[in-house]
């Protein structure tokens, strides 16, 4: 999981960031803080992964705070200024969101924090791949999941369904697809679709708006997960 903390001034902003991340699976939400101040109170015991920090603060401004750090998370800048875009560059922030913002924008900027951030810890996420199994509690029992196996999984409100491989029938289990995309090796799946988990080396086929799976299942491609399946593809093509 992506640890995060939501920095805004502004309350309803504020919860609003909180909503978002609350809805991408690979976010974890450390704390959300009004103001840059409390923000660096909350760093000094308590490390994050990435800031999505308002920029125009009382105080102490967005900007200032993040090149205040000894240490700096990645960043999203926040702010209804557009002026501030090529400054907030300059201390190479991930992504700069221009207010208002819809979930669709907000999900685009944390997909490029995901990548980078699978990016930096390659070699740990490598290590997950090694322990290739998961334990699913299914009804009454408990069923043991090879990672490897793993074609898709959808979600259905609060359930999932696990299609395999080597099992005939789907596992379901009460468990949430934010859960569960945490649990999973980021190199090795991926979220295309709001109810669609795949396992990338189970593609056979890629078309404008469906994966085709190797068992043959079709699977839509969301409009927010397009780019980064894309970016995937494109880095494994012989033809560039």
């Amino acid at each position: 999981m992506i640890r995060c903390i939501a920095i805004d001034d502004e309350p309803l902003a504020l919860k609003q960031l909180e909503s978002y991340i609350s809805k991408v699976g690979f976010l974890e939400l450390e704390a959300a803080c009004n103001s840059a101040v409390d923000a660096s109170k909350v760093l000094a015991s308590q490390p994050a992964d990435v800031l999505f920090c308002d920029i125009n603060m009382p105080d102490l401004d967005g900007m200032s705070f993040v090149k205040s750090l000894a240490s700096q998370p990645m960043v999203v800048f926040t702010t209804a200024y557009s002026e501030y875009a090529v400054e907030g560059f300059k201390v190479d922030a991930v992504d700069y969101l221009l207010k208002p913002f819809g979930f669709n924008e907000f999900e685009k900027a944390a997909l490029k924090v995901k990548r980078l951030y699978d990016l930096e810890n390659k070699e740990e996420v490598t290590l997950l791949d090694y322990d290739d199994s998961v334990y699913i509690k299914t009804d009454y029992k408990t069923v043991r999941v090879e990672v490897s196996s793993i074609i898709y999984i959808e979600g259905m409100s609060e359930y999932v369904k696990i299609i395999t491989e080597d099992q005939k029938d789907p596992v379901i289990a009460l468990l949430s697809m934010k859960k569960l995309e945490g649990k999973l090796p980021g190199n090795r799946f991926m979220r295309v679709h709001k109810s669609f988990i795949i396992n990338l080396s189970k593609i056979s086929q890629v078309s404008k708006g469906h994966v085709r799976m190797q068992d043959g299942s079709s699977i839509p491609i969301g409009e927010s997960y397009r780019d980064s399946l894309l970016s995937y593809i494109n880095s494994k093509s012989l033809v560039k």
